[in-house]
């Protein structure tokens, strides 16, 4: 096996009981990681069939289950990421249970599909509601507010305990034409992936390397026969990807042997 530089690390992994999150969660803690998985159980949804929905109403017991017989350990917390103060709250848990947190993978989005046309169907047929405050505030408020909070925790405390080492992660969707039909959750993924940026330079000095990573269509419950043939059809859309194949990508930018890699979009097809 491959000597990661990983074992023993300590990793904070937000949105982490189910899909990417929860993949990536395995993913480190097979190469060694103690892992903090954060999520928010959402509302259940109407109807039974939506699997992306039921499983972001889960908790994350199949993903600590998952974790048990691995290297690294795992450890809980289920936290709003709007609320004022979780981000300390998320590393003082880290810190007890773990020890001190030097990766940081921002994984977890507060997706509501908006727009500013009349539109009350997304193309994918999924609800799509007009731009709003509500829709705004969840969308930067989990992916961009919080994201960069998390972050400003993660390097403050680095910084304070003389740390040399460290890993932020960050995962965005959409371009620079914006996302249509997702309008909001477009925005802030872009503003994610500024601060993650501007991480990049910033904390360079202090041996942490900070990188956003855009995956392909990925399967975390939601793609349907419909989605697949758009993918097939596409000359820009390559693959539907399974979680895991995202989490290696995640974990390998990780590792030691990404340690030159800082400051960069990884566009996944």
């Amino acid at each position: 096996m491959i000597d990661t530089g990983l074992s023993g690390k300590v990793a904070v992994v937000t949105g982490a009981n189910h899909g990417i999150g929860a993949a990536t969660a395995v993913a480190l803690a097979t190469a060694g990681v103690d892992v903090l998985l954060t999520y928010l159980r959402g509302p259940a949804p109407p109807d039974p069939s939506d699997v992306y929905g039921r499983q972001r109403a889960a908790d994350a017991a199949d993903v600590l289950d998952a974790i048990g017989p691995l290297p690294g350990r795992a450890a809980v917390i289920e936290a709003d990421l709007t609320d004022d103060g979780v981000a300390t709250r998320i590393f003082d848990a880290a810190e007890a249970h773990l020890g001190p947190v030097s990766i940081l993978v921002n994984n977890a989005s507060g997706w509501v599909a908006d727009t500013f046309t009349p539109d009350a169907v997304h193309r994918l047929g999924r609800p799509l509601t007009a731009v709003s405050p509500a829709t705004i505030d969840r969308n930067l408020g989990v992916d961009a507010r919080a994201g960069a909070l998390l972050l400003a925790e993660l390097a403050r405390r680095h910084i304070a305990r003389g740390a040399r080492w460290g890993r932020v992660v960050g995962l965005t969707s959409g371009g620079p034409m914006g996302f249509p039909q997702e309008v909001s959750y477009g925005a802030a993924k872009a503003a994610l992936e500024n601060y993650v940026m501007a991480a990049s330079t910033e904390l360079a000095p202090y041996g942490i390397t900070a990188n956003i990573v855009h995956p392909p269509v990925t399967d975390t419950g939601w793609v349907t026969d419909e989605v697949r043939a758009l993918v097939q059809d596409s000359n820009e859309l390559h693959h539907v990807a399974e979680p895991a194949e995202v989490a290696d990508v995640i974990a390998w930018l990780c590792s030691d042997a990404a340690r030159l890699v800082t400051g960069c979009r990884l566009h996944l097809r």
